[in-house]
């Protein structure tokens, strides 16, 4: 198939007598003929990667082309590094097949020239039809079967799994971990179609790097969601470095759009075969979350490192606030005043009690913290002596963090 969309872009290339690059209509690019003429940087990043970056086809996607049902021109933009274009929609009967991309920095490509250049479109359109027909049965199915992984009941999940590996689109069965790829919004926007471009762009590129045949991907509205399944083998990454490639490549997808401000990644811990994925899954999603509003754990925070957040992570989502566990934090953490008494408390209670650690810690002289402690006891009610009420304290502190009512640097 690839030979014979190969050799359509070397003829349409040679009845035009400039460069043609041909995309699928998710604009990926399938063929392109050899480049002797003006090229920017969209064009060279669609030839090495066999993409180009979600700004430049949202941009493009403005212009008109996906309900285009003629040849659209498209303007330079310098911004992106763009130079003009003719965009040849390909289409059979209604249906949207991909495009076929001259450069035209002169704007000397005439209406003659696009017709002419039409002459193979007949064969094009055919071999992109089957290509697209047969890769968006397959898409289709695989996507589906995630889905039912994730979200359905067990028997529904067992039959998923069972097609996923008849089909061939898992290897094999095993041991599967859930990688989360949450997009956290700038200044309450939400994750605009562009950001949903860069992330399947991000979890595709891992796929690859993983390995296709040992992966699912999974487009949520915010959140991306990467299986990885099938039993360890040597050489395959860990789920660790898995979750590093995809948040790097979600990074770098993402880097500049003003819709993301930042990315997290969450690892579950791993389950027996595909059909238990979702338990991993619910713990990736949540690891995410608490990465999300906690910053200070990085841009990869697996479930099994989470520590109490697991706990809180779970009773925050039954409404319990900060006073409900220790009023006395609550009422410090109205006053913007005492913030450098909750740092010395969170600080005390995260090295247990130890004073000479904790004076060490914040570079204090040991009288200043028992100050400062003393002062805690008075505005809380409360007395670091108790157990009880340190437990209490230690777990009201870190919920304030979880919830964002506790902010420090």
């Amino acid at each position: 198939m690839h030979g014979e969309l190969q050799r359509i872009a070397d003829a349409v290339a040679a009845r035009v007598g400039r460069p043609a690059l041909i995309e699928d209509r998710r604009q990926r690019v399938v063929a392109y003929s050899e480049h002797d003429g003006p090229m920017d940087d969209v064009r060279r990043t669609s030839i090495l990667r066999r993409q180009t970056t979600p700004e430049v086809i949202a941009w493009f996607r403005g212009m008109g082309v996906l309900t285009a049902h003629a040849p659209v021109r498209t303007p330079a933009c310098a911004e992106l590094d763009l130079l003009a274009r003719v965009c040849v929609p390909i289409r059979h009967d209604d249906l949207l097949l991909g495009f076929v991309w001259f450069i035209d920095a002169d704007g000397s490509m005439t209406d003659a020239d696009i017709a002419n250049a039409t002459g193979p479109f007949t064969d094009l359109s055919l071999a992109l039809y089957r290509e697209n027909l047969l890769g968006e049965l397959a898409s289709q199915r695989e996507t589906e079967a995630t889905r039912t992984l994730l979200v359905e009941s067990r028997q529904a999940r067992e039959h998923a799994a069972r097609a996923l590996l008849e089909e061939g689109v898992v290897a094999a069965d095993g041991s599967t971990v859930a990688l989360v790829a949450q997009l956290v919004p700038a200044g309450g926007r939400q994750p605009d179609e562009v950001a949903r471009i860069a992330l399947e762009q991000a979890l595709v590129t891992t796929r690859r790097w993983i390995g296709i045949r040992e992966t699912l991907h999974l487009v949520w509205h915010d959140h991306g969601v990467l299986l990885v399944c099938g039993n360890r083998v040597a050489g395959r990454p860990s789920p660790e470095a898995s979750a590093g490639h995809l948040n790097e490549a979600l990074g770098t997808a993402t880097r500049g759009l003003a819709s993301v401000d930042r990315t997290v990644t969450g690892i579950g811990q791993p389950r027996a075969g595909l059909s238990s994925a979702v338990e991993s899954y619910q713990e990736a999603a949540q690891a995410a979350r608490v990465g999300t509003q906690l910053p200070a754990l990085g841009r990869v925070v697996s479930w099994a490192g989470l520590g109490i957040y697991r706990v809180l992570s779970q009773l925050d989502s039954q409404h319990l606030d900060v006073a409900g566990v220790h009023p006395g934090v609550e009422r410090l953490l109205r006053d913007d005043s005492h913030q450098v008494l909750l740092e010395t408390l969170e600080a005390y209670l995260d090295l247990a009690g130890n004073a000479h650690a904790t004076a060490e810690k914040l570079r204090l002289h040991r009288t200043t913290l028992y100050y400062r402690l003393q002062r805690v006891e008075q505005l809380a009610g409360t007395d670091l002596k108790d157990g009880n009420e340190r437990l209490c304290l230690h777990l009201a502190m870190k919920l304030g963090r979880l919830t964002g009512h506790y902010r420090t640097s």
